[in-house]
């Protein structure tokens, strides 16, 4: 057996569907005919005819290394399940066992070739990871790839299993894995917002609601729950994933186990949570689990949630920073680049304004994942493809885009103290405290007359006579109105 580095150096030993070759050939069948391969290849002629079949977005399958893995970690389990059970011999499975861990070290994902989005429920992805699994662990047996009498990606490597429970299980942990990659990134910008509102805590500023003057409020305040929603959605996020960790091995084709040694989903879930660490476990009902995508449901929201709640952050430091000379003003983002080809010295919110889109998007895959999960029929469904797609990729374009937004723009925030501290004490919403001292009707005289008046509540207040001038000033000190 040559080693994986030496097969992987020489001149193109294994073309994938999409290289051209004249080399020596090798036929594969199926139920539709024969199709020759280039004698190397390690996808076989299932995933040629995906290939083939669905040429949609141009992405492999490959784009998602997690959904790689995990497909390979599942087969590592099945087949040590198998072997414990009696049912697959013990130089086959450590065949099959030495190729999985190679995929899962990072090889050979380039031969990963079908497109994300594809008919047949998985069934594509779930062939394409037999064949490339079959073929190296043919090579690794000192065979050639093709030789399916020796081991073959159906009777061995797919044994006792059917798309149906092996690639939403390898679904679920590729969203696991990635739900909790992306925790991390969430963790670090609440982080950094809690920084910034520690660093803010003496900033005394106006809080609007509906966008007009409300009361008081200090900066840190406003950053402060920034951060605590960022961190109750990565709570919210990391709940959702404990249903991912319900899986359907062993119930085969539609959740009633046929074909299924009945001790292969218990045997096969404890081998997988030794693989991955992950607490994966039976379904209670594997019927019920076979057609469910409530996970995926559960995990698509959480992730919606959190780009709301992203949309609304970004949207509120765009506000704050508005100007320099006729907005807010009360922040200042870092000036990453020139903001305008015609107006000099403009600088725009260029990160918030990345992230929102990111943000859009994020929703409108949760949008996707709810349609695919309604257009289920009967005992599974045929749009899983798409839900794992978008799931994967709205969480690593979250994780990037809360990992920019906290270390290119919130972790270098500046505070304008001096014109928040204008905003507050000239506003005529401070009459407010004037409430349980003289009433709401005699305060809202005062703060109509000092907003027609463009004068500060404080010379209205004094110049009325309603309160000695030494109450007057305690009362409507901006500083003491901003709570505990």
């Amino acid at each position: 057996m040559r080693h994986p580095r030496q097969i992987r150096d020489t001149v193109n030993p294994h073309p994938t569907p999409t290289e051209p070759g004249s080399g020596p050939r090798r036929v594969e069948h199926d139920l539709l005919g024969e199709r020759e391969l280039p004698a190397g290849a390690y996808i076989g002629i299932h995933t040629l005819r995906a290939t083939e079949n669905f040429p949609l977005t141009g992405t492999p399958v490959s784009v998602h290394p997690e959904l790689v893995t995990a497909l390979a970690a599942v087969k590592q389990a099945a087949a040590l399940a198998h072997r414990e059970l009696g049912v697959l011999d013990a130089r086959r499975c450590e065949a099959v066992v030495a190729a999985c861990r190679e995929i899962r070290a990072g090889l050979w994902h380039e031969h990963f070739v079908v497109d994300v989005l594809q008919g047949g429920a998985g069934t594509s992805t779930n062939m394409n990871a037999n064949e490339v699994i079959a073929n190296r662990a043919l090579e690794i047996l000192g065979s050639a790839p093709g030789d399916y009498a020796l081991l073959s990606p159906n009777d061995h490597v797919n044994l006792g299993q059917s798309t149906n429970d092996a690639y939403p299980t390898a679904v679920k942990l590729a969203l696991h894995e990635a739900a909790h990659a992306l925790a991390p990134a969430m963790e670090r910008l609440s982080a950094a917002l809690a920084e910034r509102g520690a660093a803010f805590a003496d900033v005394v500023k106006l809080g609007r609601t509906q966008l007009q003057d409300a009361v008081p409020m200090t900066l840190g305040q406003e950053f402060g729950a920034f951060a605590l929603g960022v961190r109750d959605d990565t709570a919210v996020l990391l709940r959702s994933t404990r249903a991912l960790c319900e899986i359907t091995m062993g119930g085969t084709a539609i959740g009633t186990g046929l074909n299924a040694h009945p001790g292969f989903a218990r045997a096969c879930a404890d081998h997988l949570a030794e693989i991955t660490g992950v607490p994966v476990h039976p379904a209670r009902d594997l019927v019920e689990a076979t057609q469910s995508t409530g996970a995926f449901i559960e995990l698509s929201h959480a992730l919606k949630r959190f780009a709301l709640r992203l949309v609304k952050l970004c949207n509120d430091l765009r506000l704050l920073s508005s100007g320099p000379s006729a907005g807010l003003a009360e922040i200042a983002l870092p000036e990453l680049q020139a903001g305008s080809s015609i107006m000099p010295g403009k600088v725009n919110p260029v990160v918030p304004e990345a992230v929102t889109q990111v943000c859009f998007d994020v929703v409108a895959a949760d949008t996707a994942v709810s349609l695919a999960a309604q257009a289920g029929q009967l005992q599974l469904n045929a749009f899983e493809p798409l839900i794992a797609h978008r799931l994967l990729t709205a969480q690593r374009h979250l994780a990037a885009a809360c990992t920019l937004l906290a270390t290119a723009c919130i972790e270098g925030i500046r505070a304008d103290a001096e014109r928040a501290y204008g905003h507050a004490s000239g506003s005529a919403a401070l009459a407010t405290a004037l409430n349980p001292v003289i009433g709401y009707e005699l305060s809202t005289e005062l703060a109509r007359r000092a907003v027609a008046q463009r004068r500060p509540v404080r010379e209205v207040a004094g110049e009325a006579g309603v309160l000695p001038p030494e109450v007057l000033d305690e009362l409507l000190d901006p500083r003491r109105l901003v709570g505990g």
